[in-house]
């Protein structure tokens, strides 16, 4: 189980799911939406996400997906992709302890922003690791 929420407070929800395909994204729509160089994400099961209060705002960033936030400070929650309709993935830093969600790799490093520096030795993709793609550091 892992609690989380916004900055303000205003939205809070628990993750009562199994935790996977926990990833640092890097493509621009990710960073655009977060204002920062890359975005840490965990996929959980819908069914696994609970609001226990307030509920996030909604943004279609893109045709089939959104994005969940607060409509009071901003904070970027969840993302949904309707080609994936039983999952969504979480924001790790809005979880109250993030470290306990680590991510396992890099995505769209193609979108990598050459100088924010990676001295992990994590995975990394081109896009995505469904795709199988991978990079080298």
């Amino acid at each position: 189980m892992h609690l989380g929420g916004c900055f303000c407070g205003a939205v809070r929800y628990l993750v009562t799911a199994e935790t996977c395909n926990s990833t640092l994204c890097h493509c621009t729509m990710c960073r655009r939406a977060s204002g920062a160089p890359c975005v840490a994400w965990f996929t959980v099961a819908r069914t696994g996400l609970h609001f226990s209060s307030g509920s996030p705002a909604w943004y279609h960033s893109s045709p089939g997906v959104r994005r969940g936030f607060c409509a009071a400070c901003g904070t970027q929650l969840t993302f949904e992709d309707d080609a994936c309709p039983g999952e969504l993935d979480v924001t790790t830093a809005s979880l109250d302890d993030p470290e306990r969600v680590p991510p396992g790799d890099h995505i769209y490093m193609q979108s990598h922003l050459r100088w924010l520096q990676l001295a992990d030795s994590l995975p990394r993709y081109v896009r995505t690791r469904a795709e199988g793609a991978r990079q080298v550091p």
